[in-house]
């Protein structure tokens, strides 16, 4: 919070439940000094609750916003949880930010799909959107899990991180694999990664590492991309 402390800025957007994309989570002092900033700035904090919904090592982590209901603004989405494409969210804001948020939705989109939302609060009082969450919840664990395995198999070399909720993995590269090399490795392969660099202010490359997704990926598919990628990820591929 010292750095944060130091700028001029009022407010800041954090992902504290699950950190795109390093996936780590925001520990409990850490949460208490934010919100102990945004009352001495007169600030806001801005949370975007993204795959908060699944996560496997413990029951989902608390909002911040629960901390500071009158400092926090709390945003989510069914786009993790069913599809993007449904183009549905909502926020939990401040009372005296109500009007002005209420304005600026109007000015922004006055499309939102009154039908769609409707049968999403039907899912919701019903029960039934709780039964999908545990059910995807275990699917993508089911995924999780067979990512690791594959990993373990045909790239022991590399650490993985970032794996406590969510549908993407941090994959460390062992010392003499360069994130560009192993990006077109990847790449000559037909499996889609994302390296680190693309995430950092910076642009820095060192520590080498990737990002990979396994939300929309079967565990076969998995296991099979890892069969194909580990001796990239490893350090001993050979262009075919």
């Amino acid at each position: 919070m010292t750095a944060l402390a130091r700028t001029p800025a009022r407010v800041v957007v954090v992902t504290p439940a699950h950190q795109a994309p390093t996936g780590v989570v925001l520990a409990p002092e850490r949460r208490h000094e934010l919100v102990e900033w945004a009352r001495e700035v007169d600030g806001f904090v801005v949370e975007d609750d993204y795959d908060a919904e699944f996560r496997y090592d413990r029951q989902p982590v608390g909002a911040v916003q629960g901390l500071a209901p009158d400092r926090v603004v709390a945003m989510g989405s069914t786009s993790k949880t069913m599809s993007p494409t449904l183009r549905m969210g909502w926020l939990v804001c401040p009372f005296r930010l109500r009007e002005g948020v209420m304005t600026e939705k109007q000015l922004l989109g006055r499309g939102a799909p009154g039908l769609d939302q409707l049968a999403l609060a039907a899912l919701i009082e019903s029960g039934r959107y709780d039964r999908h969450l545990r059910q995807m919840r275990s699917v993508y664990k089911g995924r999780r899990e067979a990512l690791v395995d594959a990993l373990g198999r045909y790239a022991p070399g590399v650490a993985v991180t970032g794996l406590a909720a969510g549908c993407h993995a941090v994959l460390r590269l062992p010392a003499g694999v360069t994130e560009q090399s192993a990006m077109a490795g990847c790449a000559a392969e037909s499996v889609a990664v994302y390296g680190m660099s693309r995430y950092r202010s910076d642009g820095r490359t060192e520590p080498a590492e990737l990002v990979l997704g396994f939300g929309n990926v079967t565990e076969r598919a998995i296991s099979d991309a890892m069969r194909r990628v580990g001796p990239v990820l490893s350090g001993s591929y050979v262009d075919r």
